[in-house]
């Protein structure tokens, strides 16, 4: 991963991706690409985060992978992971504060936490299904960095992952350049555009599409 820091013509900008709401890529890339309402913040306000995936797979009762990844993704990475179960935490306070420590932006994981507390009050960003208080094994070992699904997403290792409170949304690392082109031009025109000069041309679709569907009334 440490290769993803290096800034080259192929690796997408990261940091920029920080300036671009989750809202504005969910517009540009549509449903395939945004995480399913159970994936959410455990805690708030949270900050936007973005970063290249690290891709962690923990089987069902089994959290060992997750645990090695804080000590081997890169400073920035967001580390994703498949789970889907909802019994047993994949991590908690200290694997959250040694996560931090070593700089990862933050978790997002299609499974559970414990110690909601701690994290809180760690500040470390955790977009995940809940919370349950029992901890999980520590006993699979996987391959990091294969595609993983997340809240029913597939994400490849270095693609673009982008959280904040209205979800998470994923960038495939190919489009990444054109879409972060794509979303800064539309914040631009968004930016210079009145809520009078909305409402207008919001009235006028809208009639527009009730009018194709010979509404009247």
């Amino acid at each position: 991963m440490t290769e993803l820091a290096e800034h080259t013509d192929d690796v997408p900008d990261f940091a920029a991706f920080r300036d671009i709401p989750t809202t504005t890529l969910a517009d540009l890339l549509g449903v395939e690409q945004v995480m399913d309402i159970g994936i959410r913040p455990l805690w708030g306000p949270v900050p936007r985060v973005a970063g290249p995936a690290f891709t962690v797979s923990c089987p069902p009762g089994d959290n060992l992978m997750l645990h090695a990844a804080v000590h081997r993704a890169a400073p920035g990475s967001v580390i994703v992971v498949e789970s889907g179960d909802l019994r047993y935490a994949l991590a908690g306070g200290n694997v959250c504060a040694v996560a931090q420590r070593h700089g990862i932006a933050a978790f997002v994981a299609d499974g559970v936490i414990r110690d909601l507390a701690e994290v809180r009050d760690l500040g470390f960003p955790v977009f995940a299904r809940g919370i349950v208080p029992i901890p999980g094994a520590k006993e699979i070992a996987s391959p990091f960095g294969l595609p993983v699904r997340c809240g029913g997403v597939r994400i490849e290792a270095g693609d673009v992952v982008v959280a904040d409170e209205e979800g998470v949304v994923t960038v495939p690392a190919t489009r990444a350049p054109a879409i972060l082109t794509a979303a800064r031009a539309k914040l631009a025109k968004e930016a210079a555009e009145t809520l009078d000069d909305w409402e207008r041309a919001h009235r006028t679709r809208i009639e527009e599409i009730l009018k194709a569907r010979g509404f009247e009334g």
